[in-house]
């Protein structure tokens, strides 16, 4: 049962990441997603040289053991810090995280992990109110998105550029469950694994810090960014809560993280003070009912 805890805490902070990433996600700022990357590419590395300093056991090695699956997150999560740029949350977060059903398909397919009776109903239902969430928030509030749209406001534009940003983020943080399945069950530990991934973020970071301020000369200004350091704790804590659920479980494990979204849209009527619709709050706990499910293992 220790993969259901550690999927409850990647779901509690990752859904926090998805609303602090949110929030200091501006449509003005052309390297938003860029300095995202930073934030959370530093808290990474430190926690990752803080595990390597207290005897973690880390070979260099482990980096590129671990890089398939690292690159994958890392696209994915860039693809879906730019996206935020330019569509709603409520609506990004629930297709991006239907990667857990392509996750759960393809180690089903190619790994041979066995899905009982009682958790592929517990899969269905966290897939389905995902996918239900999506479509909901495509048909509400239409006209407001209309005249948002046509006041120039872009992070309500509903082009076919701004929908394909989750929708990539799906294929590719899905093909990264299923790699870090791969790795995980054959090549490398959780703790070597977490490590890995964290140094291959820091990397990312100071690509990024060159990138933006180096050669853009974009100024960075810490005090604006607390939302986006508040994300980078998150999916730091997060993370590490992950990597050891999706070894212990993935093919279950990976749909139920997913249901992250979910949590997020109860963080934003919470803390933004936004509205659900009674139709929201059904899906919502058709979606806790196969989490719930998939605890009962």
């Amino acid at each position: 049962m220790n993969w259901f805890l550690y999927s409850l805490t990647a779901i509690l902070f990752w859904s926090g990441s998805d609303l602090f990433s949110k929030i200091g996600s501006r449509a003005d700022d052309t390297y938003s997603h860029w300095k995202m990357v930073m934030a959370v590419g530093t808290v990474m590395g430190l926690h990752a040289i803080y595990l390597v300093a207290t005897g973690t056991p880390f070979s260099p090695i482990d980096i590129l053991t671990y890089l398939p699956a690292s690159t994958l997150y890392i696209l994915s999560m860039i693809v879906g810090y730019a996206g935020l740029r330019y569509i709603e949350l409520s609506l990004s977060s629930p297709v991006c995280n239907s990667s857990g059903a392509v996750a759960a398909i393809l180690c089903f397919l190619f790994l041979q992990e066995p899905l009982g009776g009682l958790q592929l109903v517990g899969v269905v239902l966290v897939c389905a109110g995902v996918f239900a969430l999506s479509v909901i928030e495509k048909r509400k509030d239409a006209a407001k998105r209309a005249a948002l749209e046509s006041a120039g406001d872009r992070r309500y534009t509903r082009s076919a550029a701004a929908i394909a940003f989750p929708l990539l983020y799906c294929l590719i943080d899905g093909l990264g469950t299923f790699a870090d399945a791969m790795l995980l069950d054959r090549r490398i530990a959780e703790a070597q694994a977490n490590i890995a991934y964290e140094f291959t973020f820091l990397l990312m970071a100071l690509f990024a810090f060159f990138y933006v301020v180096l050669v853009k000369g974009e100024s960075i200004h810490l005090p604006r960014e607390k939302p986006k350091i508040a994300a980078a704790l998150c999916e730091t804590a997060g993370q590490f809560a992950y990597i050891y659920a999706i070894g212990a479980n993935a093919i279950v494990a990976a749909p139920m993280i997913s249901a992250y979204c979910i949590v997020s849209l109860i963080w934003s009527r919470l803390f933004l003070k936004e509205k659900l619709s009674p139709a929201q709050y059904l899906v919502i706990a058709i979606a806790a009912a196969g989490i719930v499910i998939l605890g009962m293992e």
